[in-house]
């Protein structure tokens, strides 16, 4: 006992008094180490597998005589049971570090998601609806939540408020949760299956209409119909008007057609090409004019404003595509078509008044073939007969009613 208390004694004077550079033993593998600028520190010196090694148990300010003889204690145990105590020191410090990793919250990595596609969507629309129906709708529910316990009750909190009320907005909101999760799966802050997963799951929680239940269809105009509307958007002087009317000649998607700029179009080969970044596809998309669609551009080039070929209300800004919509349902009076559906209108046409080969009116519509044997084959973007094809369904548009019953021959273009 009185050999102990004295080895405690000089211990406890090392500790205080130590200033010579070098390593001062307590026994056991516990060493002071006091360094050239005179720190001093608690080091575990063992063998292991044949090797000497050193493991650092702190400093002398933190750690005190009796807390590094505990940490040496617990040291000798893990030698005893044929661990190496800094491997074990080192798994520790991963598993902490994990740990820590999985309780980032579902708002962050909902928002690290936006940020690492932001390059990938076209313009800055897709971010800002990403991020406003998520803070309405998801993030009072478990935002604040770590993303790794997100579970099934919780999604479906979420979305059963909104489900059977605004079903489109629903089923977006939860395709938009399980790509959140699936990305921090992939980052390791989760793991198990999605619980926003639709198929073999929450379909057999909403209902069978629900909007991801099955796919949902743009309302379209009868093509019958399309030259009334033609010859009405023709009496109007109004921005939406003419950019309704070229969408309508050109079969195109709503934001290919407002952000049409005029350095995009060539007046002499009747052609606008529209850049990749505006596409769908992410690939330049060829378009032939037919005679109705230059007669568009000329009304809108003695009204020219700047870039856009639909200007804006603001200076140097297109149009928006609900400026068209509004002007179908408020100023025409249409209710049963949509926008987008006017694609549909021409695809509808082309199949049942004309001969066209599929190939050629999906080529129009820039639809991208499925098929992978086709595509390897398939390289031309079918311009010549797409303009063919264009030129027919301007014709059409603006005929005759007693013409419209015709079926038209698709003739090789020369």
């Amino acid at each position: 006992m009185a050999s102990s208390r004295a080895r405690m004694k000089l211990t406890a004077l090392a500790v205080g008094r130590a200033t010579k550079r070098g390593l001062h033993g307590d026994g056991g593998g516990l060493v002071l180490q006091v360094a050239k600028g005179g720190s001093r520190s608690w080091i575990f010196r063992y063998r292991f597998l044949g090797k000497i090694r050193c493991m650092g148990l702190g400093p002398v300010s933190d750690v005190g005589l009796s807390e590094a003889r505990n940490l040496a204690a617990t040291c000798r145990q893990q030698l005893r049971a044929g661990e190496d105590p800094i491997a074990a020191k080192a798994a520790k410090t991963a598993a902490a570090r994990l740990e820590l990793a999985r309780v980032v919250t579902f708002d962050t990595v909902a928002a690290a998601y936006v940020e690492a596609h932001r390059t990938g969507w076209r313009g800055g629309k897709s971010c800002e609806q990403w991020t406003n129906t998520l803070a309405a709708h998801v993030s009072p529910v478990f935002g604040s939540l770590p993303v790794g316990v997100i579970d099934t009750s919780l999604v479906i909190r979420a979305l059963e408020p909104i489900w059977s009320k605004t079903p489109t907005t629903a089923g977006r909101i939860r395709g938009r949760i399980e790509a959140i999760l699936e990305f921090a799966k992939a980052r390791g802050n989760r793991d198990g299956e999605n619980p926003a997963r639709w198929r073999g799951h929450l379909e057999n929680l909403f209902a069978a209409n629900g909007p991801a239940a099955a796919k949902q269809h743009h309302a379209a105009m009868q093509y019958v119909e399309v030259g009334d509307l033609l010859g009405k958007l023709s009496k109007r002087d109004e921005s939406p008007a003419a950019a309704l009317s070229f969408l309508v000649l050109t079969a195109c998607r709503s934001g290919e057609a407002i952000g049409a700029r005029w350095d995009e179009i060539d007046q002499e080969r009747k052609m606008w090409t529209v850049p990749a970044a505006r596409m769908k596809a992410g690939r330049e998309h060829r378009v032939p004019l037919s005679g109705a669609a230059i007669d568009v551009l000329d009304r809108m080039r003695a009204l020219r404003q700047g870039d856009f070929i639909f200007p804006g209300l603001k200076p140097n800004t297109p149009c928006v595509a609900s400026g068209m919509t509004k002007l179908l349902r408020n100023g025409l009076k249409i209710e049963f078509a949509t926008i987008h559906g006017f694609r549909s209108t021409f695809r509808d046409w082309a199949a049942e008044q004309t001969n066209t080969p599929p190939e050629i009116a999906d080529a129009a519509l820039a639809h991208v073939v499925q098929n992978k044997t086709s595509a390897a084959y398939l390289r031309s973007d079918l311009f010549d007969k797409r303009r063919f094809l264009m030129d027919e369904w301007a014709r059409y548009c603006f005929a005759a009613p007693a013409d419209t019953a015709k079926v038209i021959p698709m003739r090789q273009a020369e």
